[in-house]
């Protein structure tokens, strides 16, 4: 089983950028967490991450169809990110959507999510461990419905 992991906007900062909402740890070492924890599971994470929308349309168009599953933090473009909307809902894989910090609790223009509605689940607020929980339950969701 494969996932594809998404990581958007200013996320590749992570470590330096406001650890007080975010957390210490960097993008590089939630990924190699998120693999370890994806190796017991046994599914491969393919991992990508841009700071620019069409990036990631183009890398959900060239990996989903060799994919299971999409876990994503959008970063900014959850609140406006239409293409990227539309990229997730035409690949036709369940997707988490994934928040370090807990939207509904920050600045308004943060709380509303456009792909929220089209996502399997999200989770938001729990930090870097909000990818672990991403992971099992996609890998579950994956497995009930007979995707694997």
């Amino acid at each position: 089983m494969r996932f594809l992991l998404i990581n958007g906007p200013n996320l590749n900062t992570l470590g330096k950028r406001r650890p007080d909402i975010y957390g210490t740890l960097t993008l590089k070492e939630i990924e190699a967490r998120l693999a370890e924890r994806a190796a017991q599971r046994g599914v491969e994470i393919r991992s990508f991450q841009s700071n620019h929308e069409g990036s990631l349309i183009d890398f959900i168009q060239a990996e989903a169809e060799e994919a299971q599953g999409i876990i994503i933090n959008p970063g900014a473009l959850t609140h406006y990110g239409l293409s990227l909307r539309d990229a997730l809902e035409d690949c036709g894989l369940p997707f988490i959507e994934v928040h370090l910090s807990d939207i509904q609790a920050r600045e308004s223009f943060r709380r509303h999510s456009v792909v929220a509605d089209i996502a399997a689940g999200q989770i938001s607020g729990q930090g870097w461990e909000g990818y672990l929980r991403a992971l099992d339950a996609l890998a579950a969701l994956v497995r009930e419905e007979g995707r694997e």
